[in-house]
């Protein structure tokens, strides 16, 4: 099994807490962690992961990113594309922020761009980078879990 543990970099810290406890379970019992390094929630679920020693594919925009090492740091030209696809202002993204969709495909479909995850969990305001990941999740009807909705109480 395979989740995306994504959102935003200001996730609050209450949520980040719960964000690296899930990322830690879901390890335990076997799930692939897929993110992508970016500060807040993706870290939180890094860090989770990384305690029990679980599975986990990071994806980046480019090398270095965060500092981060996975060896999957380029996004696909088709990546690209998936992202354009889905995004509604492609045309005002810069390179960085074209980079950073692209990467959120993967987070969701895979280094193939043909193998979803089983679901995402995420904490997302309704605005930003993770709505592109989320905009691509439902495309594929995944299910979603924000952590930032009314029906999630810690």
């Amino acid at each position: 099994m395979i989740y995306a543990g994504i959102g935003s970099r200001r996730t609050p810290a209450d949520v980040l807490s719960v964000m690296e406890s899930i990322g830690e379970q879901l390890a335990r019992a076997g799930w692939t962690l897929r993110s992508g390094a970016a500060d807040g929630a993706d870290s939180a679920f890094e860090r989770g992961c990384d305690r029990a020693n679980g599975k986990k594919e990071i994806f980046l925009p480019w090398p270095g990113f965060n500092g981060s090492t996975s060896p999957l740091n380029r996004p696909s030209q088709a990546a690209l594309a998936l992202a354009a696809d889905h995004h509604p202002a492609w045309h005002m993204c810069s390179r960085a922020a074209t980079l950073l969709h692209a990467r959120n495909m993967h987070q969701i479909l895979g280094i193939d761009l043909k193998t979803p995850v089983d679901m995402v969990i995420c904490w997302s305001p309704g605005h930003g980078g993770t709505e592109q990941a989320l905009r691509l999740a439902r495309a594929y009807g995944i299910h979603i879990v924000n952590l930032a909705t009314t029906e999630f109480k810690l």
